[in-house]
């Protein structure tokens, strides 16, 4: 597993994200900030076993989603993802400052949960069953490329 990416998110990621006030425009997408935070926070929520979506992929298609996954092929910019609505997530936080505290939140849980059960096993709608590495692959890419989206990185 690559230790720095696992070091990105637990270091890096939140105090990249409280640089944004909230009016920036995403380079690409209908995402506002706040909906992209709340949007990856669903993510980690995924990834730390709390929101159990079904599977969408298998055979074939979800060995070549697994192929993307485990490469350091970015996420290309305007990836739909038929999960989420046009306009995007409805904001749940009341603010920006409260989305990230949540998401923050959500990934401290991600670890520990991962830390209590190591072998711990997540399902995602597009990649299958995760265990701890391939959540932080995931997880990463994703990140990576909503920092991208908001000149973040």
């Amino acid at each position: 597993m690559n230790t720095s990416k696992e070091i990105f998110l637990k270091e890096d990621l939140i105090s990249l994200l409280e640089k944004l006030n909230g009016d920036e425009k995403g380079k690409w997408g209908v995402m506002s900030v706040q909906q992209m935070v709340e949007h990856f926070a669903d993510a980690v929520q995924n990834a730390n076993g709390k929101l159990i979506v079904p599977s969408l992929n298998q055979g074939e298609r979800l060995e070549k989603f697994r192929h993307f996954l485990m490469s350091e092929e970015p996420f290309k910019e305007n990836t739909k993802n038929p999960l989420i609505a046009a306009e995007g997530v409805a904001l749940r936080q009341r603010n920006l400052p409260s989305a990230i505290i949540k998401l923050k939140k959500e990934l401290n849980y991600f670890f520990e949960i991962f830390d209590l059960h190591p072998g711990l096993k997540t399902q995602n709608a597009f990649f299958g069953d995760l265990d701890y590495a391939m959540n932080i692959q995931l997880l990463h890419k994703h990140a990576i490329h909503h920092l991208r989206q908001f000149g973040l990185v």
